[in-house]
């Protein structure tokens, strides 16, 4: 069979799923598919049979709007991906998303759609790989030795997240990443002369690649020759730029802006198949001999992997422990030994800031989950992230454990659920809360996706204090909040902070957020692991029940503890209740949700030097808020506090005027 048969179907069946659904892209397939099929076919080692094999390639399509491509090369590979699901392309329920999604999809490594994110990812990947390379292989034992493929187009590279992640990857001389460019010169609006006039090769060379051209994106063997000329540079990541034309082999839309976003018609279809030379006019139609040709390829990657296993075998009756412990790392079942470990719940007598703690936690719960790696984005001083006696990552130190991320907050965030998605290590990322604005779009991908991610975000209110309001976050908690699957944690003291942590690090499939304090909290005598449930009684009424309820999180939890004492030497019978985690306390059953807020006290305050957009389901109609709903001004920590109201006397008298 002409192989020029097997790169077509892959060019048909992505048309005739966009033109199926009368939605999608068909410019990028039509032009990249040759890319993608010389890949795959001869250099990418892979096994559809088993996708999570923990040796296999990584392929991650940073141009996620391409997705119809990318599903044909599963279902032609033999992937657990019928050809009815292509048939249901960007239905509902269907396997087949309008763009990649990670654990819906067989195959699919990383969702993307957001443009760049994916250049991110495989960044965390080949990072991932190289650290547990230096970690685990030993001579003739190479346990993780593959490559991370990432296929990006201009889009991709003008997003600024781009040069973020590989400007980290050059810096960092990640060898066996390899950047495919689909380098077709068209975007939604039309040519990227428009707005995109950079040397992209120059660009590369600067941050560390090296860069190969690929003149004609149809020419198999070329592409295959800068594949393996990129696999072969083991000192720095590469990119190869192959210039290809949009929509190809579509007459009417061939190297134009319509190719990119929209169904060909059913007349360019039908033209499509002719200019291609494909015999069948039926579409989703794939030959036998089509699918033989696919499937002998997927036998080399079954071998390969059956070659892993024996030689994985004879290490782990050579190296017990070795294998022990890697078996840990893989399933994350380190970190439930902190649970019954006294000295991690052991409680310090002083004042404390929980970012002070946070970092005290980190260089405990290192010892235990050992496969436990972070940084920041250049605040770890700040944000008490540091890792002591630990080495950082650099190109000669690929098993550091302290990444230092430079002032990269949104790429940082994409490294970090990468290195996540290769499976291995855990992973927590920092700075300061306020900037979590830049890591927004891969935190949420991270909650999309089901992945523990844990951010570390410092200097949570007002107390950031004379830095301004440039820097005290505001409505940062609630855009948190606010986001399905992620945990918000803001901890009054030490031991809910522990509870935090100890929440994060278990997580399977919920990021987590622990909002800290720059400033230091006193010890409150009724925390303890209740934190865990994300919010408990902290301070009892001294009635039978109470007349009124105060709500807080964080820094406020002490004042509210305060004012409570202020209105029972008033005859009030107070409750005051902690609520480090909004999100957790809304997982627990009715009844305990209940007992916490009875809903026959409608007589609520909530406290918290933040937006008051979070709190409405808890205070109801009745109550009233401490809140702040306003920027904040450069001045100490403490004059601000009380500039706001955020003293006991405030909180009781607008307790008082319910």
């Amino acid at each position: 069979m002409d192989v020029q048969t097997a790169v077509n179907a892959i060019r048909i069946l992505s048309a005739d799923q966009v033109q199926k659904a009368n939605s999608g892209h068909p410019g990028l397939p039509l032009g990249a598919a040759p890319i993608a099929y010389e890949l795959w076919a001869n250099h990418m080692v892979h096994n559809p049979k088993n996708p999570k094999w923990i040796n296999r390639d990584r392929f991650i399509l940073s141009a996620g709007h391409g997705s119809a491509m990318l599903y044909s090369l599963l279902h032609l590979f033999g992937y657990d991906l019928p050809l009815s699901e292509l048939k249901r392309f960007r239905q509902l329920d269907s396997l087949t998303p309008g763009h990649p999604e990670y654990g819906h999809t067989a195959g699919v490594e990383a969702t993307t759609g957001p443009l760049g994110a994916g250049l991110g990812m495989a960044v965390g990947m080949a990072i991932a790989e190289r650290y547990l390379a230096s970690k685990f292989n030993r001579d003739g034992y190479n346990i993780f030795d593959h490559y991370t493929y990432a296929l990006c187009g201009d889009g991709c590279l003008m997003e600024g997240i781009s040069y973020e992640v590989l400007s980290l990857a050059g810096t960092l001389g990640l060898g066996k990443l390899i950047v495919l460019y689909d380098s077709n010169s068209i975007t939604i609006e039309g040519g990227t002369d428009l707005a995109f006039h950079e040397d992209v090769t120059k660009r590369f060379e600067a941050m560390g690649f090296q860069t190969i051209e690929v003149p004609d994106g149809t020419d198999l063997a070329a592409i295959g020759r800068a594949i393996e000329e990129a696999r072969a540079e083991k000192n720095r990541p590469s990119l190869i730029k192959i210039t290809t034309v949009i929509g190809y082999g579509c007459p009417a839309k061939a190297g134009k802006a319509s190719a990119h976003g929209e169904p060909l018609g059913e007349e360019n279809v039908k033209l499509l198949r002719e200019t291609l030379g494909w015999k069948y006019d039926e579409a989703f139609y794939v030959p036998d001999e089509v699918y033989q040709h696919y499937g002998k390829i997927a036998e080399k990657g079954a071998a390969a992997e059956d070659a892993w296993n024996r030689m994985f075998a004879e290490y782990s009756a050579r190296y017990p422990e070795l294998k022990a412990e890697l078996d840990a790392w893989m399933s994350g079942s380190n970190a439930a030994k902190l649970e019954n470990d006294e000295n991690y719940w052991k409680k310090d007598t002083k004042a404390n800031a929980t970012r002070n703690i946070s970092g005290s936690v980190i260089n405990y719960v290192k010892d235990v989950v050992k496969e436990l790696v972070g940084g920041s984005a250049d605040l770890g001083p700040s944000n008490k992230t540091v890792m002591k006696d630990e080495a950082s990552l650099s190109k000669d130190m690929p098993a550091g454990r302290n990444i230092h991320f430079g002032v990269r907050e949104h790429g940082m965030t994409a490294v970090g659920n990468g290195i996540l998605l290769h499976g291995g290590l855990r992973t927590y990322i920092a700075t300061f809360l306020v900037f979590a604005d830049f890591m927004k779009p891969m935190l949420r991908l991270a909650s999309l996706m089901k992945i523990p991610q844990i951010a570390v975000l410092t200097h949570d209110s007002i107390g950031v204090g004379e830095d301004g309001p440039t820097h005290q976050p505001i409505e940062q908690l609630t855009m948190l909040r606010s986001m399905p699957n992620m945990d918000v944690w803001r901890p009054a003291d030490e031991m809910e902070t522990r509870a935090a942590w100890f929440s994060a690090l278990t997580q399977k499939e919920t990021p987590s957020v622990l909002a800290l304090s720059r400033q230091n909290l006193p010890v409150l005598d009724g925390t303890s692991k209740e934190a865990l449930k994300g919010a408990y009684i902290i301070h009892k009424e001294n009635g039978s029940s109470p007349d009124i309820i105060l709500m807080a999180s964080g820094s406020e939890v002490s004042v509210a503890i305060e004012a409570a004492k202020l209105l029972e030497d008033e005859g009030k019978s107070v409750r005051v209740v902690s609520v480090p985690c909004l999100d957790v306390f809304e997982k627990q059953s009715s009844e305990y949700k209940e007992s916490i807020l009875p809903s026959g006290c409608r007589k609520r305050v909530a406290i918290e030097a933040g937006s008051s957009v979070s709190w409405g389901k808890y205070v109801g109609l009745d109550g009233a808020y401490v809140t702040m709903d306003r920027f904040g001004e450069s001045a100490p920590a403490g004059e601000l506090f009380k500039r706001y109201g955020f003293t006991a006397e405030n909180v009781a008298k607008v307790a008082r005027s319910l």
